[in-house]
């Protein structure tokens, strides 16, 4: 028996998603799709991207000198974080995640091996990590989107994230060179550019609906902040997994609440029929497929 599988979550350390990098599209895919395969008791450094599965996922194609060239980059390009170091002392440490990468020919698998100062912030997170849903930051297509929705992500609990200037936000995002040069440098154009392409993805792609909020100081528009609200939506898979692989993958925590709302919501409260909806993989992924629906205006003759 098949059955499709709508959302696997992805974790990693609160550090990564503030960090300041500048990844493409393709090389945060990659990234996203490595941080997947991850388990938090087993603190492997090495591990696969199958290019086909990546594809069937992304809905892209991919070729190897794409790929290469992508990853080549990667191992050039540095997460810069600020955290303590052993001694307890503040720093800006620069972090490099792949210490090497081998493209396994006529197989369609990338071997990558992670350095050893990045498994830190992989495995062992505790509760200082952000959690988002796979299917739903490769569907992105925008960069900048992507970036973003993990930082909601972090603090969708919260209902809004941090006021932070928005230069700094854009340091996050790889908007400003070394030599402090910002790209779309007035505000409006950064809105036009990367804040409202961001929004509008998040919003009608993903678990969360997002809008942002530019506060001043004086006359300008210096800082932000951004309002989350988590939203059902139905991510169909374009692969199957047997039934035995989905009761061993990860439920994301956002599908049940989802489906939580949905069965108050037609007065389905009998606990042990909840109990059972809830605790079958199966199950929650159709509630959560019936509640976009639902959104979207079908199925409105049951709430009559």
């Amino acid at each position: 028996m098949k059955a499709t599988i709508s959302a696997l979550e992805v974790r990693h350390h609160n550090a990564l998603t503030n960090a300041r990098y500048e990844y493409t599209e393709l090389q945060l895919d990659i990234f996203y799709y490595l941080l997947s395969k991850l388990r938090k008791n087993q603190t492997d450094t090495v591990h696969e991207v199958h290019v086909q599965h990546m594809g069937e996922l992304t809905g892209k194609q991919y070729n190897y000198k794409q790929l290469r060239l992508a990853t080549q980059a990667m191992g050039n390009r540095a997460f810069e974080i600020e955290t303590v170091d052993e001694l307890g002392q503040q720093v800006f440490r620069q972090l490099w995640m792949f210490k090497r990468v081998d493209y396994v020919l006529g197989t369609g698998r990338i071997r990558i091996e992670f350095t050893e100062p990045a498994i830190p912030y992989l495995f062992e997170l505790n509760n200082n990590f952000t959690s988002f849903e796979l299917l739903a930051a490769l569907s992105l297509t925008s960069k900048h989107a992507k970036r973003i929705y993990t930082i909601c992500s972090r603090w969708q609990d919260k209902g809004e994230t941090p006021s932070q200037t928005i230069l700094s936000l854009k340091k996050t995002l790889g908007l400003v060179s070394d030599k402090g040069v910002e790209e779309y440098s007035s505000v409006a154009m950064f809105q036009r550019k990367v804040l409202d392409i961001a929004v509008r993805q998040v919003s009608e792609s993903t678990n969360l609906a997002i809008s942002y909020k530019l506060e001043k100081v004086g006359r300008s528009f210096t800082n932000i902040k951004f309002k989350i609200k988590t939203q059902a939506v139905a991510q169909s898979a374009p692969f199957t997994m047997a039934m035995d692989e989905i009761e061993s993958s990860t439920q994301s925590t956002h599908q049940i609440d989802n489906v939580r709302r949905l069965l108050a919501q037609l007065n389905i409260v009998e606990d042990n029929l909840v109990k059972s909806i809830l605790s079958n993989p199966a199950h929650v992924i159709a509630c959560n497929k019936f509640a976009h629906e639902l959104k979207k205006g079908g199925h409105a003759d049951m709430l009559k």
